[in-house]
């Protein structure tokens, strides 16, 4: 069984946990804005794989990885515009325009990055965001080694995951975005602008996840490959649903995600002779469990409802 799980093994196995729960974790709590506001967030997949194009394009252009970020942010939230004129708007089935966006981002990436860096056998490169060490905190003993001594992305994980919270709990305007998903016709009949607050919503869902996907380019590889995002839209996605459209729950259930994801990558340190096929297949059948049992959880009562102006829910 090879050395098995030794503390050097398991707190490798740990830190690469959290670096790689930040793409879904950044995903899923982009989601929870567009969810919250009774649109569903089932476009994901596409705004992640666009963004990893972008922040990667735009990176090895400028040289500048905070660029290659911005550019993540934009593309997803024009992506997440045309999603959301459609949906919020029009009224279309977000089932059918989420894969619309989807085969558009995975149409346009392989498109542009075949005529931007032409077709090869060596993938090009950037350097990607490296770990920094956060003073004090980064010297504490085990959880200072697991959790602050990661790349910037990692940090801004956390505290999205805790505005989030605090922005939906405790304040008026997360309230009023609740509302939107909860009754939009009584958010209405208070004066609010059931349309407009559901669409910004979407944007900042685009902006945020743009920016998951660009964690998987600029942070986690260096590199961009066709079909990067490896339906990890889809993941946070669920995720959401299984943290019960809570960012806490969430981002715990983003932490089983990039678990998985570590462990299959330390197999061999670890010596389990599993294939690591297995491996991935845990989180999913935990997911479908966990659903199973307990359903759509908190789901917005308002969530898919289309706001027509003096018109009914359809």
């Amino acid at each position: 069984m090879g050395n098995g799980f030794t503390p050097a093994v398991l707190l490798s196995l740990l830190q690469a946990t959290v670096r790689m729960a930040t793409p879904y974790t950044l995903a899923a709590i982009g989601g929870i804005y567009s969810d919250k506001a009774g649109v569903s967030s089932i476009e994901l997949e596409g705004i992640l794989l666009l963004g990893a194009f972008s922040g990667f394009t735009a990176a090895s252009f400028s040289g500048s990885l905070w660029l290659g970020l911005l550019a993540a942010a934009v593309s997803g939230v024009l992506l997440a515009a045309v999603y959301g004129y459609m949906v919020v708007f029009l009224g279309s089935k977000s089932a059918l325009v989420g894969t619309a966006v989807v085969l558009l981002a995975s149409g346009l990436t392989s498109f542009y990055f075949r005529s931007l860096f032409g077709v090869s056998v060596e993938f090009p490169s950037i350097t990607p965001f490296g770990d920094w060490k956060v003073p004090l905190l980064g010297a504490l003993p085990l959880v200072g080694e697991i959790l602050f001594r990661q790349n910037v992305l990692v940090y801004l994980s956390f505290l999205l995951v805790l505005a989030t919270w605090f922005f939906f709990s405790k304040t008026a305007l997360g309230l009023q975005c609740r509302a939107m998903g909860e009754n939009p016709y009584a958010a209405d009949t208070l004066g609010l602008a059931v349309r407009r607050y559901r669409f910004a919503s979407v944007l900042l869902t685009g902006a945020i996840a743009g920016v998951a996907g660009a964690c998987l380019s600029v942070a986690a590889s260096g590199s961009f490959v066709e079909g990067m995002s490896a339906e990890k839209g889809y993941a946070a996605f669920a995720i959401i649903i299984l943290g019960k459209y809570h960012p806490i729950g969430a981002f715990l259930g983003c932490l089983l995600y990039g678990f998985a994801d570590a462990l299959q990558l330390n197999l061999q340190a670890i010596g389990v002779d599993v294939p690591y096929q297995f491996m991935l297949m845990l989180p999913y059948l935990f997911t479908l469990a966990v659903m199973f049992v307990s359903g759509s959880g908190n789901q917005p009562e308002g969530h898919g409802t289309f706001f027509q102006k003096g018109g009914q829910s359809v």
